[in-house]
């Protein structure tokens, strides 16, 4: 059919030109806009064909591939497809972000990271972040823990910082690089505390780095409850406290920071997220199947229960109130970093307004 249309075409084109006509050129036009469209409605009500490539931002055991690869089977039941998912890490989560956004729009290539792109343009690591990604589904959140190696001198906050003003430089703090949770955290402690005098230790992602804590290569990682609470639960690494404005139901032992001191009231509540996505420009037909899919899979009893036993907050949010989120997010997290003097670049370079204003 479509070989019959552009034949047909050729010859019209070539009598139309002899005329100097128009109208047939149109409509050539518009027969080609036809097939295109309905060549991309056939892609959207067919999807998926072919397996579909999910690059996990992180190594394998961390939070974020703790999260994808629970959720992942059950929104493969409901879209009817395979997602093969991979690892792919290096320079704080830009390798994979940089994949999936120079690979095609097409809905076969997803990218599943954390919050961390949302601040690589004021920490210098790159150009892109979410803003060239649509949301798929922004899937869950976490509460930031401080945790320390089983060994270490202290046993809560204040005795990690005593030790720390005592022994400067000594403390080995968990790192997975500029703009990740840990960097976060450890820029609040310095603007409440007035300096944090500690060695950083990068690891690509948070399970490796919660690998090399209970080995002793570190002291100390600020990580997501999500993350920890096994290692906690097993007696394998002690928590200093969460980061939140309240204890967390399920370490209600362990206090939160704003109970010894509310100067962290300024930044709290704060919090990791997990999210699926696409490049820019992605079909919404194929986006909103996606979405369905992992929205719908973000609520399978199995995968909820699994998030409430760790500690995660289900969100399963698409669409304007993600890109919202994202916002938010964004704003509040980068002028943080700003004002503690961790950032390479304002957030005004980039026109990311102050929370408020």
């Amino acid at each position: 059919m479509t070989e019959r249309i552009v034949q047909w075409s050729r010859r019209e084109v070539t009598a139309n030109a002899k005329t100097g006509g128009h109208l047939m050129k149109r409509f050539i036009l518009g027969a080609a806009s036809a097939l295109v469209l309905g060549a991309s409605g056939a892609l959207a009500q067919d999807y998926p064909t072919k397996e579909i490539q999910g690059i996990i931002q992180w190594g394998a055991g961390g939070s974020t591939d703790t999260v994808m690869r629970s959720v992942t089977p059950h929104a493969e039941e409901i879209l009817g497809g395979t997602v093969v998912l991979q690892n792919m890490t290096g320079a704080v989560g830009a390798i994979a972000l940089n994949h999936v956004a120079d690979s095609a729009a097409d809905g076969y290539t997803l990218l599943m990271g954390a919050e961390n792109p949302l601040l690589y343009k004021v920490m210098g690591l790159g150009e892109r972040d979410y803003s060239a990604f649509t949301p798929v589904s922004i899937l869950a959140r976490g509460t930031p823990i401080l945790v320390a190696n089983t060994e270490a001198p202290f046993d809560d906050y204040a005795g990690m910082m005593d030790y720390i003003a005592e022994n400067p430089g000594e403390v080995r703090f968990g790192a997975t690089g500029p703009g990740g949770l840990p960097s976060v955290i450890t820029g609040m402690i310095e603007s409440v505390e007035g300096g944090l005098d500690v060695i950083s230790v990068p690891y690509d992602g948070d399970g490796p780095a919660l690998t090399a804590l209970q080995g002793g290569a570190i002291d100390v990682m600020p990580a997501v409850l999500g993350a920890s609470i096994e290692g906690i639960r097993a007696g394998n690494m002690k928590p200093l406290a969460v980061f939140d404005t309240q204890a967390n139901d399920k370490l209600p032992d362990v206090p939160a920071v704003t109970s010894f001191n509310e100067d962290y009231n300024t930044y709290l509540p704060w919090g990791p997220f997990f999210g699926v996505f696409v490049p820019e420009g992605t079909p919404e037909d194929v986006v909103e199947k996606l979405s369905n899919a992992y929205n719908e899979a973000a609520q399978n009893p199995e995968f909820t229960e699994l998030m409430d036993s760790r500690g995660y907050s289900i969100m399963a949010i698409s669409g304007d109130e993600a890109e919202q989120f994202l916002t938010d997010w964004q704003q509040g997290t980068t002028w943080l970093l700003q004002d503690a003097g961790l950032t390479k670049n304002s957030p005004e370079d980039f026109g990311i307004a102050r929370p408020g204003e």
